[in-house]
């Protein structure tokens, strides 16, 4: 497998994975291209078995040099509009149902709201989550715990607000 071909098997990954982080289009297109890169300077061909993993720990690497770089995240309200929706009634009450939900995430500690975006929403493993973010296997999992506890009482706060 050569580079081109991980650019067409992961480049949709890394780019949602680094919009979630970056939350604008611009941001996580040029980290996705720093990322690759980055990849094409220090890869050689055979270190392309398990790749994925890796691809996800330069990505964010990239992602915190940008924030340490431009000292501010800049968080905007723009939503997907990807989704294909049966009534608009439904698709606003969509586009809110998950904003609120990204809200959410993006309230929590930085290592919580990291280690709950690649394990839940990228679904990788927990020992790949452990060496991007490089945590303890453990550590990990403490991260995540507190972070999904956080979220599910968040959204409870909000329905009993809403209802």
């Amino acid at each position: 497998m050569d580079l081109d071909e991980v650019f067409e098997a992961y480049v949709d990954d890394l780019y949602r994975y680094l919009y979630s982080l970056s939350k604008n289009h611009h941001t996580a297109e040029d980290l996705v291209q720093e990322t690759f890169y980055r990849a094409y300077l220090q890869l050689s061909e055979d270190d392309i078995n398990h790749i994925k993993p890796w691809l996800f720990k330069v990505a964010y690497h990239a992602f915190i040099d940008f924030i340490r770089k431009h000292k501010r995240l800049v968080i905007t309200d723009e939503v997907l509009n990807r989704m294909s929706m049966k009534t608009p009634e439904i698709d606003l009450l969509e586009k809110e149902g998950f904003s609120a939900l990204m809200n959410d995430i993006h309230s929590l500690k930085e290592t919580e709201m990291h280690a709950l975006v690649l394990c839940d929403l990228h679904q990788l493993s927990l020992k790949e989550a452990a060496e991007i973010l490089q945590l303890n296997l453990n550590t990990l999992k403490s991260h995540l715990s507190r972070g999904r506890k956080m979220v599910v009482e968040r959204v409870k706060e909000r329905r009993r607000q809403d209802g």
